[in-house]
């Protein structure tokens, strides 16, 4: 194991009020869903297509945000994850929630219009790899589209929620869903999906927006090495990969979030995600890159062909997605305007290449990153250090799986010519699993998840708190750091920057605002429940809102951040001056362990269980069956439930409360030594252990110098 050593963390002017025009005329109205500069509305998921999430706005600024307060909020009666964009078109707010759920509200009062249920089987909640949680949804024409998690793309109507047409667009059989916000292109609605972690074949998919009828559909990676190829840039991606790779497992390469489009180019970029399974030498034997794994794509938009392509992370290994947001902009770099797009993905850099092209214009680490040394600024290609190859034993790498930025969007300013990146530091050990096999429907990475709890198990108990979460200001011209703010939290809220001057971000139970220029704090105020969503800003009748989706959830939110209250789902707005009182928070019940067994469990029982929950239970249950209040805590199980075990487990009987079966992977002894271990974890009672906690606090948790030059 590499030695480690510790890294330290890295440490009002006025402006005019500006006249808005109100929202809403007849005339005013959009029938597509574009944005322009001046616009009052919030009509596309990154407010313009070129995904800045900035707004020309500026009734709230500087001087005066500190009247800001609550208008009003709207409960949305949800317990999971909230990670939704919302939009604002005509002064109707359209918000997504848990389990795909759409609300139409009136964006100046709160008061609902309507409400969408895709009544989506809970059961398919096996399928989600971080929670059900649903990124927005889109307009078109008196039209809003909503994926869901079971892999429906749906088409409403704005002013009713009436269902218009219902599109599947997974294999219901496999591991499929979606939890990513659609995008509209002339008239096409562009949709991806996620499962890769549980073993499927990435693609995206461009239906009519009027039909729903598919017009295109582009393949991230090849079902096989010699074809038949579903299109011909497979055949390209088929001779990075070896001809006796893993096919059985999908591959991966899933387009789970982000998009962008161009309108002058007419260049549709999407973003590619990680691996079906994550160690690359049992993925493809021999090597290879891998196309189109961790790749950022540009495509036509009317025919889904392929213009050019950019691998962030060849033979990507780690989770290092490319899904992360894009942004578009126009920049003056070397001398020369040049049209960028930019991203910060999971791997720890931060690339500008030409829009146009794919040219590499910079990359260059904006969180600490152990796996790779720099980018090759002629190749373009990471060189990696070869501590980072866990296939043949266990290593500790930063980014871990978080990576430097997911799924929360960052905002670019052009009055500070600054991109804000809702960031993280983090640091995970990866455990080879010399015994992997492909089983569908659960995960599938190939990392010894048994031997990673058996370790975790200790850590979890007595790991002091982290600082991980931050606000990372970035110069793209410069390639460099601007300023940095560091939080307590560890889940980075998305992002929103306006022209008064200003950055907004939530941040545990806390939306702030900061100046744009340097991170300076101008205003606070808590909320009931814990923000990752990010905000967005909007105008009726001449006031400005801000407006935000709480709850916390997915893979991060949902298992890092201790709840000391429920998980209660809000929609928020804001405008200065409001009046409205923010919702009471209701008390976690305490935590009890209400089963004693009448003897303890058998060691081997233990110890079988404790793979197979590993496998199949601590995605949605936790590492070593510790949850934070959002899922359910197995260790507090009643005895009632231990008594029903069997039946819930394989005979689903609580799928109508989202926990499915898994009779099809589990027999009844695995299921009772999955108790066995559920009922040691339950029964632990943590000692100090002081070799860990004295290398915690070494660290100082994260972040952490992994490899020492």
């Amino acid at each position: 194991m590499p030695r480690l050593a510790s890294v330290p963390s890295l440490v009002i002017s006025t402006l005019l009020l500006a006249s808005m025009a109100s929202a809403g005329t007849p005339d005013e109205r959009p029938r597509v869903a574009q944005t322009n500069a001046a616009s009052t509305n919030w009509s596309v998921h990154g407010r313009t297509n070129d995904e800045q999430r900035h707004s020309p706005l500026s009734q709230i600024h500087r001087a005066n945000v500190a009247d800001l307060g609550l208008a009003w909020s709207y409960a949305t009666g949800t317990r999971r994850g909230m990670e939704a964009t919302p939009l604002v078109v005509d002064g109707i707010l359209y918000a997504t929630g848990s389990w795909s759920v759409v609300y139409a509200i009136d964006a100046a009062s709160g008061a609902p219009k309507w409400t969408f249920d895709p009544e989506v089987p809970r059961r398919k909640g096996r399928n989600a790899c971080c929670d059900v949680v649903n990124r927005g949804v889109a307009f078109f024409d008196d039209k809003v589209y909503v994926g869901t998690i079971d892999g429906r793309l749906i088409a409403l109507d704005a002013k009713s929620g009436a269902v218009l047409w219902d599109t599947l667009t997974v294999d219901p059989e496999k591991a499929y869903t979606i939890t990513g916000a659609p995008r509209i292109v002339k008239d096409l609605v562009i949709i991806g999906n996620g499962g890769a972690d549980l073993g499927v074949r990435g693609y995206f998919s461009a239906y009519d927006a009027r039909t729903g009828k598919m017009r295109w559909r582009f393949y991230t990676v090849p079902a096989s090495r010699e074809g038949p190829h579903e299109h011909p840039e497979l055949e390209l991606a088929a001779t990075t990969w070896s001809k006796d790779s893993m096919w059985e497992t999908g591959l991966g390469g899933t387009v789970w979030d982000s998009f962008a489009y161009d309108p002058e180019l007419d260049l549709l970029y999407a973003g590619v995600g990680n691996a079906s399974v994550y160690d690359r030498a049992k993925r493809s034997p021999g090597g290879g890159d891998n196309l189109f794994l961790a790749s950022i794509l540009a495509l036509r938009p009317d025919t889904g062909r392929l213009v050019w392509h950019y691998q962030t992370t060849p033979a990507e290994s780690w989770d290092y997605t490319a899904t992360q947001h894009m942004i578009l902009a126009d920049l003056e770099i070397g001398g020369r305007m040049r049209k960028v797009l930019m991203q910060a993905p999971k791997n720890g850099f931060f690339y500008v290449l030409d829009r146009a092209t794919g040219e590499l214009l910079s990359a260059e680490p904006y969180v600490y990153t152990s796996w790779a040394t720099h980018v090759d600024p002629k190749t373009g290609r990471p060189v990696e250090r070869p501590e980072a190859d866990w296939s043949q034993t266990s290593r500790a790498i930063s980014p871990g799986p978080p990576g430097g930025h997911s799924w929360h969007p960052m905002t670019f300013s052009p009055q500070t010519g600054l991109v804000y990146i809702p960031s993280t530091t983090t640091a995970y050990a990866y455990y080879p699993d010399a015994d992997y096999r492909f089983i569908p429907r659960t995960w599938n990475t190939a990392e010894d998840m048994g031997a990673m709890h058996r370790d975790m198990e200790t850590v979890i108990e007595v790991a002091v708190p982290c600082s991980p979460a931050h606000l990372t200001a970035w110069d793209p011209v410069a390639a460099n750091q601007k300023w940095r703010i560091d939080y307590d939290e560890p889940v980075p809220g998305g992002l929103l920057s306006t022209s008064g001057g200003l950055v907004f971000q939530g941040s545990g139970r806390k939306l702030i605002a900061y100046d744009d220029r340097d991170g300076t704090l101008l205003w606070e105020t808590p909320t009931s429940v814990g923000l990752m969503a990010p905000p967005i800003t909007y105008a009726i009748d001449g006031v400005q809102y801000v407006a935000v989706v709480g709850g916390l959830g997915g893979s991060h939110g949902g298992h890092l951040s201790p709840l000391s209250t429920l998980n209660e789902g809000q929609i928020f707005a804001f405008k200065l001056g409001g009046k409205a009182s923010m919702p009471t928070a209701t008390p976690k019940p305490p935590f009890e362990v209400s089963y004693v067994p009448p003897s303890p469990p058998n060691e081997e029982a233990v110890s079988r269980g404790r793979e197979l929950y590993a496998r199949h239970c601590f995605r949605c249950h936790g590492v070593g069956a510790v949850t934070q209040g959002i899922y359910t805590d197995l260790r507090a199980a009643t005895p009632q439930t231990h008594a029903d075990w069997n039946d819930i487990v394989l005979g689903g009987t609580r799928q109508s409360k989202g926990m499915p079966t898994f009779a099809d992977i589990i027999d009844v002894e695995g299921a009772q030594d999955i108790r066995a271990y559920v009922v040691a974890r339950a029964l632990y009672e943590p000692g100090l252990a002081e070799r860990v906690l004295r290398q915690f606090l070494e660290w100082g948790c994260v972040p952490v110098k992994l490899f020492v030059d």
